[in-house]
């Protein structure tokens, strides 16, 4: 199915909690038929990022748009852009496919999306278990059956790959790639960096609530060090023992 091309735009976004700055005049996009991997460290100001982007949060500066227009103001919101920012909000005693059907109703969804977007995730055989028994790995799954029921052409996903084995790893990678290569603009939080690496095409890096680095693999690293090392490099006022740990192999 072709797509029209819908990308993001954060320009100058700067939000403050009282007197703590968590983003600082972040700027970056993010385009169609991409993978654009949102990376840094826990606390680094992705997920507020993600949640100005949303309409969650209000910005104290700046913009966060998709197509052009912020959340809140888009004509059909659920069918322009998918979200999963968390695992964990369903209804303990309703199933998976319970879930589904009451996201359609109130969206205005046909219900036939949910047999599809059940089996675009894997989900069909656990479709009529409650969610109180789902895994974590089959909770990223069913928020990502919901960030697709409206076939949307932006897909926003925070740290997608928590609580996913290896296979499933492996699984969400394909997946993204198809949804990218379907033209859909597809960011993707992460700060296990060296899973990202292997699955998107650009990164925009963050630290301390600002952007330090946004580009392709290639141009970040050109002599193929790894993204960690890319990291370190670009956050090298910081000590040592600390810059390593966020470089995702101790911060889980």
């Amino acid at each position: 199915m072709e797509r029209t091309g819908v990308t993001i735009r954060v320009e100058g976004l700067t939000k403050h909690f009282g007197k703590v700055a968590a983003v600082q005049d972040l700027s970056f996009t993010a385009g169609p038929g991409v993978i654009t991997g949102f990376l840094g460290p826990n606390g680094s100001g992705k997920t507020t990022t993600l949640r100005c982007l949303l309409g969650l949060v209000r910005p104290t500066g700046g913009e966060a748009v998709i197509g052009g227009r912020p959340y809140a103001r888009l004509a059909d919101p659920l069918r322009t852009a998918g979200a999963s920012l968390e695992a964990s909000n369903f209804h303990p005693a309703r199933s998976g496919r319970a879930h589904l059907r009451i996201q359609c109703r109130t969206a205005g969804i046909p219900q036939s999306r949910v047999d599809d977007v059940l089996e675009l995730t894997g989900l069909t055989d656990a479709a009529n278990r409650a969610t109180r028994g789902y895994s974590l790995g089959m909770r990223q799954r069913l928020n990502l059956a919901t960030a697709l029921l409206g076939d949307p052409s932006v897909l926003v996903l925070d740290e997608p790959s928590n609580g996913l084995d290896p296979a499933g790893i492996a699984w969400l990678r394909g997946f993204l790639r198809r949804l990218a290569d379907e033209g859909r603009t597809v960011l993707v939080s992460s700060h296990i960096l060296s899973e990202v690496q292997q699955t998107v095409d650009r990164v925009v890096v963050v630290y301390r609530g600002r952007g330090v680095a946004e580009g392709t693999l290639g141009e970040l690293d050109p002599e193929g060090e790894g993204l960690e090392r890319v990291f370190l490099r670009l956050t090298s006022d910081t000590p040592a023992e600390p810059a390593a740990r966020t470089s995702g192999r101790e911060d889980r």
